[in-house]
């Protein structure tokens, strides 16, 4: 964005934001300050004001995207409201805000990015990318949208949570999940992976390791797991209809 009178960098301040500007078409490296790394500094959200032009708002957010430092960062474009209907949803860009601004509009929408994008872990609720998991209430939410799952699919969903970024072999999931107890074989886990993959699509940053088992990619593994690997989409070994079905049953009894 532009330093200008009523630009988005000046109602930013006005609301207590730090801010850094850049023309659209600059280097984005130059909005990287020589201590962020050292003093842990990393930008909250990333808007482009393009209010006219939002096609070379497109072309500056595929530069700013080639950078690491700016991964994971929500984008927001500006645009006057003429300009509305040129917004392409595949543009890459996470929201978008009117301009002239609204100070509490652009404030509640760069918030709203910030959540998207955010993820954490407490002892009641774990968010991973867009995947809430409120274990107190028993819920899951994607991006928002209430999921219905059973019992045993939430317990391996919420586990899953609290393991992310560790591999867990089929037995480790059956004994922690099921039980010591449990009869059944390691195939349920798969039942189980494949169902939450269906409900939960891409949302879901779950990985197949051949040979060992599942792992919840953490955050800083993303891009790294999406290129090297690229086994998140795998499906398990087909499963008979007859322990499906026994699965299913057990899912009913509790």
């Amino acid at each position: 964005m532009l330093e200008r009178e009523e630009g988005a960098s000046s109602t930013l301040r006005q609301l207590g934001a730090t801010v850094r500007t850049l023309d659209l078409w600059d280097d984005p490296v130059e909005l990287i300050g020589d201590d962020d790394d050292e003093l842990e500094i990393r930008p909250r959200a990333l808007v482009f004001e393009a209010l006219d032009r939002p096609d070379l708002a497109v072309a500056a957010l595929r530069a700013v995207r080639k950078e690491p430092y700016f991964d994971n960062v929500g984008a927001l474009i500006a645009v006057t409201v003429g300009q509305i209907a040129r917004i392409d949803p595949s543009s890459g860009f996470d929201d978008f805000c009117l301009h002239p601004y609204v100070p509490e509009e652009l404030y509640g929408r760069i918030r709203a990015l910030e959540w998207r994008r955010s993820e954490f872990a407490t002892e009641e609720r774990h968010k991973v990318a867009g995947i809430v998991v409120d274990k107190a209430g028993h819920e899951v939410y994607v991006d928002g949208r209430p999921i219905s799952l059973t019992a045993k699919e939430f317990a391996l969903l919420a586990y899953l949570c609290e393991r992310r970024g560790k591999v867990l072999s089929r037995e480790h999931l059956l004994a922690r999940v099921w039980g010591n107890r449990y009869e059944g074989g390691p195939r349920t886990v798969d039942i189980h992976v494949r169902r939450l993959r269906a409900k939960l699509g891409d949302a879901l940053p779950l990985e197949t390791l051949r040979g060992s088992g599942y792992k919840l990619r953490a955050p800083e593994s993303d891009d790294k797991g999406r290129g090297e690997r690229g086994e998140r989409g795998e499906r398990p070994e087909r499963v008979d209809a007859e322990e499906q079905d026994q699965d299913e049953v057990e899912d009913e009894v509790g």
